[in-house]
């Protein structure tokens, strides 16, 4: 059985078990969220030693990190230390999104470098193979596809990114309505160029039972992609984003009944008055999935800085209903993130993800919340250090500003408000 049959049998399974510990609820909850279909518990038994995570309704919001070559330039060794540095930051997963070079042998370092669950988008890489043995990727069969996304499963990929919703219909709808930006979903663009080329369906979803097949087989999570994500803000919510999340709802419905776990990939830009529609919407024609958005972010304009613009999408997205934010980092519009970029986009997206989990009432969010503001009402720095979301640069700012680490802090100093309030408190209980 898979996971998911094992849900609706009532059985939990051990991977129920370590997620319940790690989120602070009952192996019941989880076990109940699995078998509805809120809760995708990331981690394939081909993945040696993975951890699994679990993503869903009443959970805390994850965070993913996406490396991968794409370039000459890079290595499997340069990708190898993003992944350690997205880890460091405290990502909770991470994707693998090579559309060059040794894609076989960075998707292999990657599963061998981390427990942390791990995706793939299989068409890029048969996009790639087809290029390099048949001189074009336009070229590439469908069995091509099927072959390399079973490849992926069984060598213990966690979750699979597939644009099984991008339909002919959809494409001719979005010609009629004009886009201000076409395409900015790369898998999606190649895809229905591949299409249009060879004037056929989508086979992901032609042949989508052929999928099923393959995911049910290997028990691996599919994640919906969407190949119609508007790219800036006018685009978002126009007549070929919605029709291809109405597709997606059917095919969501369709796993479930072959007894495959799966969650929905969103929107890239959007405006923030749309983002509580947006998230709902997808809850509704998705039947409760899980949604894993991408920023989004709320402003076209925040070139360097979108890090900070996708925090606030993923913040609000996430209080909305989205369970799973996929990082932005500075380097978006502009090129490929080195390290430090990285790690400043998990760190910006795991505040958006916390301070969502806050508004919504998770309770372990709720709690570190307040042991830091009584470790603030203490002055016990060490203790709020331990409980910064980046402890290492909290510690590393701390020492530079201030030589005492027992009294105030460096922004206030002889007049903290926490300082003189405590005081005054303890000179009038001494008078009483």
């Amino acid at each position: 059985m898979t996971l998911l049959e094992s849900a609706r049998n009532g059985i939990i399974t051990d991977e129920m078990k370590q997620a319940a510990v790690k989120e602070g609820v009952t192996e019941e909850f989880i076990r109940q969220g699995i078998a509805k279909g809120e809760i995708v518990l990331l981690g394939s038994n081909h993945h040696k030693d993975v951890n699994p995570v679990a993503v869903g309704t009443g959970l805390s919001t994850k965070v993913s990190a996406s490396v991968g070559i794409h370039n000459d330039d890079d290595s499997i060794t340069g990708e190898v230390d993003k992944i350690m540095t997205a880890i460091a930051a405290g990502t909770d997963a991470l994707m693998d999104l090579s559309v060059s070079g040794d894609i076989d042998g960075m998707r292999k370092a990657a599963l061998s470098a981390t427990a942390k669950p791990i995706g793939t988008l299989p068409l890029y890489q048969a996009l790639a193979d087809a290029k390099k043995r048949r001189g074009s990727s336009l070229k590439m069969t469908v069995n091509d596809l099927f072959e390399v996304i079973e490849k992926h499963a069984s060598e213990g990929i966690d979750f699979l990114a597939l644009h099984c919703g991008t339909t002919m219909d959809i494409v001719e709808r979005a010609k009629r309505e004009g886009r201000i930006d076409p395409l900015v979903s790369f898998g999606g663009a190649h895809l229905i160029g591949w299409m249009i080329h060879n004037q056929a369906e989508n086979p992901l979803y032609q042949y989508f039972d052929r999928l099923l097949e393959i995911a049910k087989k290997y028990d691996v999570v599919l994640s919906f992609a969407d190949g119609m994500r508007p790219g800036c803000l006018a685009d978002s919510l126009d007549g070929a984003q919605v029709h291809e999340l109405v597709i997606l709802g059917e095919l969501v419905t369709r796993a479930r009944n072959a007894g495959v776990q799966v969650m929905v990939k969103g929107p890239g830009h959007v405006p923030i008055d749309q983002i509580e529609t947006t998230v709902k919407l997808q809850k509704s024609l998705c039947k409760g999935a899980p949604y894993f958005v991408f920023g989004p972010l709320v402003t076209d304009s925040a070139v360097g800085y979108d890090h900070i613009s996708a925090a606030i999408g993923g913040a609000i997205s996430a209080f909305a209903g989205a369970e799973f934010l996929c990082y932005v980092t500075p380097a978006e519009h502009v090129g490929l993130p080195n390290k430090k970029q990285v790690y400043d986009g998990v760190i910006a997206s795991r505040i958006a993800a916390h301070a969502a989990d806050v508004a919504k009432g998770i309770e372990k969010a709720m709690q570190w919340d307040l042991e830091m503001s009584q470790a603030r009402r203490s002055l016990d720095w060490e203790k709020q250090m331990e409980l910064s979301i980046d402890p290492e640069t909290a510690r590393r700012m701390w020492k530079e500003r201030s030589d005492d680490f027992s009294s105030e802090c460096s922004m206030c100093g002889k007049y903290c408000a926490m300082k003189i309030v405590s005081e005054f408190l303890n000179k009038e209980k001494a008078l009483a």
